[in-house]
């Protein structure tokens, strides 16, 4: 977490007094979000790993490398970033007949 002070000095050209201006500012980075996809005993092993190069667009070793990680590892992470991009994965992922979910990335 990030926590700023500024100080402005403004000058009315009205009544040409100061006036003091203070600002808290803090900016909160939130937990990225992370889509994992599940082995299943339905889809094949080069199903999945078209389906990681066409719709993540992963070079074929990257696709291959995640598909393997879920074949044997039973899960992978596929993607990072905000909920509601990782909720449009997991749907995608849904429509192409994968089992995925979401859930936020380990801090």
């Amino acid at each position: 977490m990030t926590t700023g002070w500024a100080s402005t000095t403004l000058e009315d050209t009205r009544t040409s007094t100061n006036e003091q201006i203070e600002t808290d500012e803090t900016t909160v980075l939130g937990t990225p979000w992370v889509t994992i996809v599940w082995n299943d005993p339905v889809n094949l092993m080069s199903y999945v790993t078209y389906v990681f190069r066409s719709y993540f667009g992963f070079p074929e070793a990257e696709a291959e490398r995640l598909m393997l990680q879920v074949h044997n590892d039973g899960r992978a992470v596929v993607a990072t970033g905000t909920r509601e991009e990782m909720e449009r994965h997991v749907e995608a992922m849904h429509d192409y007949g994968l089992w995925a979910t979401l859930t936020k990335a380990d801090a």
